[in-house]
């Protein structure tokens, strides 16, 4: 790859922002620019660097697609109005699920999420707002892991030889390609974000699209958002870079009230990890795993079964798609 990595190690927060803010600068000059905000750490810094150069001139939206977890668009938005940053809620949820109507493949579901957020939703943003830039947290990971064909990361265009300007109307700035996700932590603590924010697990740009195996509908979004909650309650003392659940495409035989009754499977995963390279299933108690299976079985209408990975990454990924 092109792009040089600074590792950890080499990281002078404080030089790192003054030379990002300096460039958005530089790059934007007098015109306006439009970033999406998730409330992950990587667009979290990205929008705080462009307040920090472009004040007024960035717009700032947070993109409901209808695959995020629970009350999370209010609580952002809400929460960085307490920082001063103004943030627009942009209601795109149908958008979405008519790009991800009847596809099943990982590639294809998050292609069509791409398609979702940059032809359909940011350029209609572009065009109101007359920008001419998109920023966006794009970190060393996201492109390395495109490049070397392990899995296509939503928001890598470029790298992949696409023109943005011809295909989309804009140009893209991605002040933390440079970086992966420990050294963004660390921009974050260093511009005075929240430990909300700084220490917030990764969560993927396609949402709860990926975690779902097979066709996403809004039936096991509303099962994927209820597991998620509370995988996320049980694991929340567990010291891990990462934990949620999966839902599995096919259906498969339980028993309920002496009947049988074919239902969905969930399958939960937390990791041990630095920088997301490699990764180890945290060894969780086996007490919490059983009140996890509890939970989602009895709090979920139609889960009957629950599983937990134990495969490293390698082989295989921290995502399930």
């Amino acid at each position: 790859m092109k792009i040089k990595e600074i590792k950890l190690e080499e990281l002078d927060p404080e030089k790192f922002i003054e030379e990002k803010v300096r460039e958005i600068s530089s790059i934007v000059g007098n015109n306006i620019a439009i970033n999406a905000l998730s409330g992950g750490v990587d667009s979290s810094v990205v929008t705080m660097l462009g307040h920090k150069a472009l004040g007024n001139r960035l717009k700032t939206y947070f993109i409901d697609n209808g695959l995020m977890r629970e009350n999370e668009p209010k609580h952002i938005v809400s929460l960085f109005k307490k920082l001063g940053v103004k943030v627009r809620l942009v209601n795109a949820k149908e958008v979405f699920f008519k790009r991800l109507k009847g596809l099943r493949k990982p590639e294809e579901k998050r292609e069509a999420i791409t398609k979702a957020f940059y032809k359909d939703v940011f350029a209609q943003l572009i065009r109101k707002t007359n920008a001419r830039y998109l920023l966006q947290g794009t970190n060393y990971t996201d492109v390395e892991e495109t490049v070397r064909g392990i899995k296509r990361q939503h928001n890598i265009l470029e790298q992949l030889g696409i023109d943005t300007e011809k295909e989309y109307g804009y140009k893209i700035i991605e002040p933390l390609i440079q970086l992966r996700k420990p050294a963004i932590r660390k921009i974050a603590e260093a511009l005075g974000l929240p430990e909300e924010i700084c220490n917030r697990q990764p969560f993927p740009g396609p949402a709860l699209a990926a975690r779902i195996i097979g066709e996403v509908t809004k039936e096991k979004v509303k099962i994927i958002r209820k597991a998620t909650k509370i995988v996320e309650e049980e694991l929340s003392n567990i010291k891990a870079f990462q934990y949620f659940p999966v839902l599995h495409e096919d259906k498969v035989t339980g028993i309920r009230n002496g009947k049988r009754e074919y239902g969905f499977q969930i399958e939960v995963r937390c990791w041990n990890s630095k920088d997301a390279k490699t990764a180890s299933p945290t060894r969780i108690p086996y007490k919490i795993l059983e009140r996890l299976a509890e939970r989602l079985t009895q709090e979920i209408k139609n889960v009957v079964s629950v599983t937990y990975n134990i495969t490293k990454k390698p082989p295989s990924t921290i995502e399930a798609l």
